[in-house]
């Protein structure tokens, strides 16, 4: 046995040789002999990651840091000196005798920044970079790991990386944003575990909550529905006596991804797209402004989904505004009040279910993970100081452990197809009144199906009877067709009355999302408009007149009245109530309803005070009426209206006809899409649909569209892109520019781009309000959308997170799409080999 032990330790001592030897050979280590100075690089074994001195901004301050080795673009992932830089290149990256790492700059004897592990053990300690991105430092003849940077992040978190708190050594690990993009010192947000009651995901600006993850569900956090255990991320969440951290890996290692916290406070999921040599925005956090902490105030609920342009702020069940008048003024940071006078301690009161929502910050928050929901009810109920109560664990087996809230809830808001249930305690007044409303929904329910049969009887009895008497007319006087217009056009109307009734989203599961249309009797409208006065004609639109009108209540409104001579216009009256009666959305126009009687069409809008985009921008007077901020704020609704239209509505649509003219503004100067006349819905797997009937305005359309008829919400992103050079430059696609005639907008403005001189375009009316290196921005982005191939445009939700964000943008390609002023007239252009007047609306058009 001696023997046999002698052995061992005779293998024992080789095997530390040779790993002593092939170290002090490695190209991914620092040994004690062997320092790394500025100019000298360490690479993992994999050569996926570097570990070297770096500058930012062609500054003299150099950094020790950490990034991808393999790809272009230099992508930082942790730095060990940000807050103390060397000065020069003098720097010296080394394992002192104290067996620690130390940088030292030129000859200075006090370290510029060390690893500080006190007590270390005696042994030979070597620190290496691993193919994870860690750098470890360990003691060379156990392997023990003695420090790592994966516990000393600074903004980036890598896959395998653990964010949280150890809680034997009281180790808090945490994102820290940098300073700016070009100074990686320590920032003003982080982001992190808070273990304050349950423990919860929070971003920080300063002291202050800025955003909240939440939670853990089980499967997700409960704000950020949209990132849950998928085929990309393996999301984990660990809460025991020992640690608690939140943890990611990839499915597949080929994917490279991270999170940064930038200097923002936005918390941002990027993947590397190889193809495009770029990182790409998987996700991002706030985006919206439900997203921000505390936007409702305490006991406030935030839903943007709200219809009719409502405030996102509501009060949870129970309570009240605490201040009315900021309420009114759209200012929920009050929050709201318990309902005056109302007991809930013991006087019958009971729980209100709200469905899909973030729950509040757990802060407040008991956590008893052996009880399930209905035991948590009775904990709750016994407890006066018991405000609400929730599943732990909501995502697990129906909901796992127990939450009981005991202060103010705070950063609750509304999801549309995710979150959780949130019981909230009322008084027993409170409890009837809902329990009422209940039922009465469920008789509403009821009451629209029975409606909805009974119509669609009716109007088949009455559609049958319209063609035995259009049969027997025509048998009896063939050939008299003046006579039969009156009943051709009553047919219509009750043929065109029932199809509204009908009609209903294919992506509905019954009867009771019908379109709910009101109809307006015609003398109603005629009284309205003082009879189609002039006075009240607002303009002229591609199938009609529109007019200003005020109802009998004071409500003013806006009729768009379709000609009696357009043959296109009853498909497009159609087309146009059947879809602006299912969206709703703060930057869409509002559908109020439509009157069909006699032989005229009219559609009733909500009246916008400040008429259209195009009355601003391309008027001399009135473009100093927009600045800067005006006009961004614009880009940012429009381009939020679109991606509801792409993305977030019911209905996936292309609009198909984006342009100033149908940019409405109300009276806060909001934009309002317009005209869904030419709009066309997509099916759920649809990228793109052709037609013979190209329908638009030149200057607008698309090459794709206009030669082939192919359209896709690409076609509206270029439409955007348009819109954007309008906005920045207040001169239409087809203005004359004199420097270079024979050049429309998307080609000057690639020209001036090109030349960096972007800024030349910039309309003269706000060259004292605008910042340049935002508008330069927009241009960038304008050009991205107006790219001849449609792959080559971004997603309107990609477009609006390089509008609101400071994030690297890649390179437009030139667009050769001819619409351009001929030398000869100036008042003509060009399309291919066709010609047209200026913003004339093509209403058909046969594609090649």
């Amino acid at each position: 046995m001696n023997q046999n032990y002698e052995y061992c330790k005779i293998l024992l001592v080789l095997f530390l040789f040779f790993r002593s030897f092939y170290t002090s050979f490695s190209t991914d280590t620092i040994i004690s002999n062997k320092p790394i100075k500025d100019g000298d690089v360490i690479v993992s074994s994999g050569k996926i990651f570097a570990l070297g001195f770096f500058s930012l901004s062609n500054t003299e301050r150099r950094y020790v840091g950490i990034w991808y080795n393999q790809i272009p673009e230099q992508t930082i992932v942790w730095v060990a000196n940000r807050d103390d830089p060397v000065s020069d290149k003098s720097g010296v990256l080394s394992i002192n005798g104290d067996r620690n790492l130390f940088l030292h700059q030129g000859n200075q004897t006090l370290p510029t920044w060390h690893t500080n592990i006190s007590d270390t053990p005696a042994g030979n300690t070597i620190a290496q970079l691993l193919d994870s991105g860690n750098l470890v430092l360990v003691r060379n003849d156990t392997g023990e790991t003695l420090w790592q940077s994966f516990d000393h992040p600074t903004d980036t978190t890598l896959p395998n990386m653990k964010l949280g708190w150890n809680k034997r050594t009281g180790l808090n690990i945490f994102l820290t944003s940098w300073k700016s993009p070009d100074d990686p010192g320590t920032g003003n947000c982080s982001y992190g575990i808070d273990l304050v009651g349950f423990p919860q995901v929070i971003t920080y600006k300063g002291n202050a909550k800025w955003w909240r993850a939440g939670s853990w569900t089980g499967q997700k956090y409960t704000g950020v529905p949209g990132i849950s255990k998928n085929y990309i991320f393996n999301i984990s969440f660990v809460d025991n006596e020992n640690e608690t951290f939140i943890n990611y890996s990839l499915t597949d290692s080929s994917v490279l991804s991270i999170k940064v916290v930038d200097e923002s406070g936005s918390v941002k999921r990027l993947t590397w797209n190889d193809q495009d040599k770029k990182w790409i925005g998987f996700w991002s956090a706030p985006r919206e402004l439900c997203d921000y902490y505390g936007h409702c105030g305490p006991n406030g609920n935030c839903n943007p989904y709200r219809r009719n342009d409502d405030y996102e702020c509501t009060c949870l069940p129970g309570f009240v505004p605490k201040n009315p008048q900021e309420w009114f003024l759209r200012d929920g940071s009050g929050g709201c009040k318990p309902k005056p006078g109302v007991s809930t301690c013991q006087n019958g009161e009971g729980f209100v279910k709200v469905t899909a929502v973030k729950v509040p910050d757990t802060s407040v928050a008991l956590a008893d993970m052996s009880l399930g929901l209905k035991a948590c009810e009775e904990k709750c109920l016994r407890n006066c100081s018991c405000l609400a109560y929730a599943s732990a664990y909501a995502d697990i087996d129906g909901g796992i452990g127990c939450l009981t809230y005991h202060g103010d809830l705070m950063d609750t808001r509304t999801y549309a197809n995710s979150g959780q249930d949130l019981y909230l305690r009322v008084d027993a007044a409170e409890l009837a009144a809902y329990a009422r409303k209940k039922t009465e929904d469920n008789q509403t329910r009821k009451r629209r199906l029975a409606l909805t049969i009974v119509s669609v009887v009716i109007g088949l009895l009455l559609l049958a009877s319209c063609y035995y008497y259009l049969f027997k007319r025509h048998a009896i006087k063939k050939g008299e067709k003046k006579s039969q217009r009156p009943h051709v056009l009553s047919f219509f109307s009750a043929t065109t009355r029932l199809s509204l009734y009908e009609a209903s989203d294919p992506n509905s599961e019954g009867n009771e999302d019908n379109v709910d249309v009101t109809f307006f009797e015609l003398s109603t409208v005629v009284a309205a408009t003082d009879n189609f006065s002039s006075i009240n004609k607002l303009g002229q639109g591609g199938f009609g007149q529109v007019y200003k009108g005020k109802l009998s209540n004071g409500r003013e409104i806006a009729v768009k009245r379709l000609s009696t001579t357009s043959g296109q216009g009853i498909l497009e009256f159609k087309n146009e109530v059947l879809l602006i009666a299912k969206l709703q959305h703060r930057n869409l126009v509002r559908l109020l309803g439509c009157c069909i009687e006699e032989d005229e069409k009219m559609l009733i809008y909500e009246f916008m005070p400040n008429k259209s985009l195009d009355y601003f921008i391309f008027d001399e007077s009135r473009k100093p009426l927009l600045d800067w901020r005006n006009r961004f704020d614009i880009i940012l609704g429009i381009a939020r209206g679109i991606l509801y239209l792409h993305q977030d509505s019911r209905l996936r649509i292309v609009h198909r006809d984006l342009k100033a003219s149908n940019i409405l503004l109300d009276a806060e100067m909001i934009p309002r899409i317009s005209d869904f006349g030419t709009a066309r819905i997509f099916g759920g797997d649809q990228s793109h649909q052709n037609t013979n009937e190209v329908v638009g305005t030149f200057g607008y359309m698309s090459p794709e569209y206009v030669l082939h008829g192919a359209f896709s919400m690409k076609s509206d992103v270029f439409s955007f892109g348009v819109l954007l050079l309008e906005i920045i430059s207040g001169k239409k696609n087809g203005s004359y520019f004199p420097d270079d005639p024979s050049s429309y907008l998307i080609k000057y403005a690639w020209e001036l781009w090109r030349d960096g001189e972007a800024l030349r375009i910039v309309d003269s009316s706000i060259e004292d309000s605008y910042t340049a290196h935002e508008v330069l921005r927009c241009i960038h982005i304008a050009l991205l959308c107006v790219q001849d191939d449609p792959r080559d445009r971004p997603t309107l939700s990609t477009a609006i997170f390089m509008l609101s964000n400071e994030t690297p943008i890649p390179c437009p390609k030139q667009s050769t799409f001819v619409f351009g002023r001929t030398h000869d007239k100036p008042d003509s252009y060009t399309i291919g080999t066709r010609s047209s007047l200026n913003e004339l609306t093509i209403t058909t058009f046969t594609a090649r």
